[in-house]
């Protein structure tokens, strides 16, 4: 492995990490809900592992003419059937208020924080990218629920309990199976980590891309139509899509390849598993009954091998598009308010700049240094001097739009730096 490739592994990993821990942080909110749904899908999936079992029992009764034995194993049937209904109601019960609470509260949280992220964070993001950011993203958070509560879960759970009730009769049977089930389940991850997640953040991205240059040539259309625009920004956007649909035409071609192989997969462990059941049927070691047992606990695992596989993949694309609403959360905001700030009182409106040096990121040349201004209150003063000289940003500081690096900023006497952001914003407006 090179070390670009162990670069993007690491990548990767880290953000399958912070998606999680991101939904985890979610879950702890209504604990009891999350509990709740995974608990009863749960223990609904487990009647599907029992099932199969008490049909080989009917068929192995029906063989020895035991009426009695038949019915009592199509009684169990009948009361894990209804027991799987009833639980996986509950389940999908208790996850529609869990994930419409959870959806409510990252779109609010989203929007809130995107309205103090810094000005120069707004200066260099697409509106309609960012909108597309959290829309997207709380429709992931949607996907994702569904997958780790009521999918991936139950769907593990059943396989682990087919395994481990065959291996009980048969070892070799449980053996079989389980050696083709993980081999199907590290396949699929492998699929889905090394080869769909690259290929599938590439045409996010470029998804998040059209998104802004739609929403923001529809916004600018004034100015458009005053310049005679619209030829360009229609170039601009047909060169976007085309490279979109280059870059998700590639993603598509990979989840054909990834399913085609895992379904080769498997045929070949449903063949495996059928063979040796014949074998064990030839040496006397399996009846009737324990062929159809067999043969419907692989059927069932089949379906839930397919299951994992569907979900893994519903996984990895909703981490992928849940991954720029959780980078949106963790930005830093532009300027927090310090550790006990208190709401700002503005009775009469004078300024003074009490010597104060500033500089942007990035630039080493103060762009005010030792500044002193004082401006009475109920004064007007006219800020005159050459672009870049430091006119809108003597303002930003009065609003605390950035902090100073030495020095103060104060309103009627009191230090802007010390008083909340919603405070200072509704009292002191620019225009």
């Amino acid at each position: 492995m090179t070390d670009h490739d162990d670069a993007d592994a690491r990548l990767r990993a880290s953000v399958l990490r912070k998606v999680l821990a991101f939904t985890f942080r979610l879950w702890r909110r209504t604990p009891l809900l999350a509990v709740a749904c995974a608990g009863t899908m749960l223990l609904a999936t487990l009647t599907e592992v029992f099932a199969p079992l008490y049909a080989g029992r009917i068929i192995d009764a029906a063989g020895r003419g035991d009426v009695g034995a038949a019915w009592a194993a199509f009684a169990v049937i009948t009361a894990l059937g209804a027991a799987m209904v009833v639980l996986r109601h509950l389940g999908w019960w208790a996850i529609t208020p869990l994930t419409l609470k959870m959806m409510q509260d990252v779109t609010q949280e989203g929007f809130a924080r995107v309205q103090r992220l810094s000005t120069d964070w707004h200066a260099n993001a697409f509106s309609g990218s960012t909108v597309r950011r959290i829309t997207r993203g709380m429709w992931a958070l949607d996907t994702l629920n569904d997958v780790l509560l009521l999918s991936l879960l139950p769907s593990l759970t059943v396989l682990a309990g087919t395994v481990v009730l065959l291996a009980l009769h048969w070892p070799i049977l449980g053996l079989v199976m389980g050696v083709g089930a993980i081999a199907y389940i590290a396949l699929t991850v492998g699929l889905a980590t090394q080869v769909l997640a690259p290929t599938a953040r590439l045409s996010n991205q470029w998804d998040t891309r059209i998104g802004g240059v739609l929403a923001d040539a529809i916004g600018a259309n004034a100015v458009v139509k005053a310049f005679g625009g619209e030829a360009r920004e229609e170039a601009l956007l047909a060169k976007t899509v085309a490279k979109w649909r280059k870059r998700t035409h590639r993603t598509w071609m990979a989840f054909t390849w990834a399913g085609s192989g895992q379904i080769a997969l498997l045929w070949l462990i449903r063949l495996a598993v059928t063979g040796v059941a014949l074998w064990l049927w030839m040496r006397g070691q399996a009846s009737a009954g324990d062929m159809a047992y067999v043969i419907t606990s692989y059927l069932v695992l089949n379906g839930y091998l397919r299951d994992i596989g569907m979900h893994i993949h519903q996984l990895q694309r909703s981490v992928n598009e849940m991954e720029e609403l959780v980078q949106l959360h963790q930005e830093p905001l532009g300027v927090p308010d310090q550790t006990g700030a208190q709401p700002i009182q503005v009775r009469h409106g004078a300024i003074r700049f009490d010597d104060v040096t500033f500089h942007y990121a990035g630039q080493e040349r103060p762009l005010f240094r030792n500044l002193d201004v004082a401006i009475p209150a109920g004064q007007r003063v006219g800020l005159v001097g050459r672009s870049g000289s430091g006119k809108t940003s003597f303002v930003k500081l009065v609003q605390r739009l950035y902090d100073v690096d030495d020095g103060r900023v104060m309103i009627d006497g009191q230090d802007v730096a010390h008083a909340t952001q919603a405070s200072l914003r509704r009292q002191v407006a620019i225009v």
